[in-house]
């Protein structure tokens, strides 16, 4: 297990070197520590693995439809990553070595500044901060590739999500019946995410 962790860090210090974001070992909010490191062609079984995790209602939350498995269309477009249009963050659970929480962006076609985001924490990770952690790391990259803006759609049951998107001043955009479509500023973002890292009580990197 710890091997395949220094695999994980040394492939991604291979890919750093191109550009790319590099393995991070962090430390959340409760002890609880993970590895993200950019997700690649490879790692279908690990976006598999975080799928399995998931209960029913988080995979509605998620998909906003009940889904019982990935096709494996569906895992090859989730890991066809060109870390420029399509970016997607991998955390890693320390302890165990499976996958906990996978956050990504795609760009949208018809305006370069904006991407689709989507993030996901298994259910047993969920509330301790990871999705904060994978957000602030996104937002980086996304800013590294030129993109300004994310845009995201979720349900409206969805609290935790709203209390994520809250936390970096999304604007809601629309609110449907069922559905509400968010826009973030990642200057917004940005600004606020160093200002969580001036403040003393807070763990090295970001917590929630």
């Amino acid at each position: 297990m710890i091997d395949s962790f220094i695999h994980a860090a040394l492939a991604q210090q291979a890919l750093s070197h191109q550009g790319r974001a590099a393995a991070r070992a962090v430390v959340l909010g409760d002890g609880s520590r993970a590895l993200v490191r950019p997700l690649h062609a490879g790692d279908a079984h690990l976006v598999a693995d975080v799928f399995d995790q998931l209960s029913d209602e988080s995979r509605w939350m998620q998909f906003l439809a009940a889904k019982k498995e990935l096709s494996a269309a569906e895992l090859r477009y989730l890991t066809d990553i060109d870390h420029h249009d399509h970016e997607a963050l991998a955390a890693l659970d320390h302890a165990a070595g499976r996958g906990a929480g996978v956050a990504r962006f795609i760009r949208h076609t018809a305006d370069p500044r904006a991407a689709e985001l989507s993030v996901t924490v298994v259910d047993a990770w969920q509330g301790r901060g990871l999705g904060t952690e994978l957000l602030t790391q996104l937002s980086a990259r996304a800013r590294q590739e030129g993109v300004e803006r994310f845009t995201a759609v979720a349900s409206a049951d969805n609290v935790a999500v709203a209390r994520l998107l809250r936390a970096v001043r999304a604007r809601v955009v629309s609110h449907e019946y069922d559905t509400v479509e968010y826009e973030i500023d990642l200057a917004h973002a940005r600004a606020r995410a160093l200002a969580s890292a001036r403040e003393p009580e807070r763990l090295s990197p970001s917590g929630r």
